[in-house]
Order: C-alpha cells, then structure tokens, then sequence
C-alpha cells in the first residue's frame, strides 16, 4: 500500500492538538490553571474536532488498506495489537483513576471500529447513507447509547458518572463511515495529495513523522507529560 503523505500530515496534526489538549488537561489536574478541560466549552469542542479527525483517517486507512479485498493477515494483527493495548489503558486507569477509569475510549473504540468497518469496504454508498442515518438518529431523534449503558454498567462494575474518556458507537461511528465512503469514492488521493515541496517541508515532515507513529506517540505522550508535572510538582513543593 502506497503511503499517503496527506494522511499522514492529517494523522499528525491531529495528535499534535491532542497533545496540547492534555498538556491542558494536565495543567488544571495539578493546579496550575483553573479552566476546566471537562467542562469548558472550547474545550470540548477542541476534543471533538480532534476525535472526529482521528477517526475520519480510521476510516480512510482502513479503506485503503483493504481496497482490493480484506487483508485478513493484518486485520487480525491490527486488531491483537488493538485489543492490548485497550486492555493496558484500561487497567492502568483503573489504578490512576479508580472511579473514573477508562472502559472505552478512543483505542477501544477504533479496535471495534476497525472491525466493523470492514462489512462496508468498497461498498462507499451503504456507508454514506449509514452514516447520515447514524447522524440523524442522534441529532434528530436523540438516539444514544445511554440505555444499554445504564443496563450493563451496574453488571460490569462500570464507572456511572465519569470516565476520563468516552467514545459511544453512536455518534462516533458516523465519522469513520465517512472516511471509508471517501475511498469508496476515489476522493481519498485528492484531499490528501501534497505538493511535493511542501511535503519537504520541515513542519510537514514531522507532522508525516508523527503520523505515522500516531499509535505509539498517543499512548506514551500523556504518561510523559504526567511525569514532567509530577517531578515539577515536587521540585516547587517547599522542603
């Protein structure tokens, strides 16, 4: 599979914002702000517009990937891959943040994601259309998943008021449907083609660069800044 530099500019920037979005994060968790990333409206626009580019280039790498027909080898690698590494984010928040833990988040979610976006590979139209209908249930009819959730919470011992990150099947889906429809469209190569020059360019080049380590870097960005915080919190402490 020919590498899109686009996309992978795309990937970067995203992890770019979603590493200045922890870095936030992480200044109001140790006190040295008093916004609020959970509750400020910025910044909740800010997360969803950095989740919504994660899994728009879910969908379109996964269309790509599996363009002329589903590489079954790499699917199930994808997903082990995937699988533990949910499994690891889960069980680390669990002991950072007890009541708060993360059951199913970004990770999670593309590793259900990655699998079910496969029934709609090379199929761009029942994508389109399951996707406007995924929205439309949601913004329409306020269609959620709150009711499975409020059922097996309570059996699975699920955190019930916060989790430090969520990301539903509806709406979220939505998002990566479109991108799997974008390559079923041969759109893919045009949002993404790079001017060769620019692509040389020393920001691009490390926003490709992160990109294509966007897994790795989202999950050893934030245990870094956590540290960074840490040390500072007791170097400043008086002795």
């Amino acid at each position: 599979m020919n590498r899109l530099n686009g996309l992978d500019a795309f990937r970067g920037l995203a992890i770019f914002f979603m590493i200045t979005f922890h870095f936030s994060y992480d200044l109001h968790y140790f006190g040295y702000i008093k916004i609020d990333t959970t509750q400020s409206t910025f910044f909740i626009h800010y997360r969803q517009l950095i989740v919504n580019m994660f899994l728009f280039a879910v969908g379109v790498s996964l269309a790509i990937a599996n363009k002329n027909g589903i590489n079954w080898h790499k699917v199930k690698k994808r997903a082990l891959i995937l699988g533990l590494t949910s499994a690891l984010i889960s069980i680390a928040t669990y002991f950072i943040f007890p009541l708060s833990w993360i059951y199913f988040g970004v990770i999670h979610f593309i590793f259900v994601a990655s699998i079910v976006g496969l029934a709609f590979i090379n199929r761009p139209k029942l994508a389109l259309f399951s996707a406007i209908a995924i929205l439309v249930a949601y913004f329409g009819f306020n269609i959620t998943m709150h009711p499975i959730f409020n059922k097996i919470a309570p059996l699975l011992h699920l955190p019930l008021y916060h989790t430090e990150d969520l990301v539903p099947f509806i709406p979220w889906f939505s998002t990566v449907l479109l991108g799997i429809a974008l390559v079923g469209f041969n759109l893919h190569s045009k949002l993404f083609k790079l001017n060769s020059k620019i692509a040389q360019t020393k920001p691009l080049k490390l926003l490709q660069f992160m990109g294509k380590h966007s897994l790795f870097i989202y999950l050893i960005h934030q245990p870094i800044l956590f540290g960074i915080f840490e040390i500072l919190l007791h170097t400043m402490q008086p002795k």
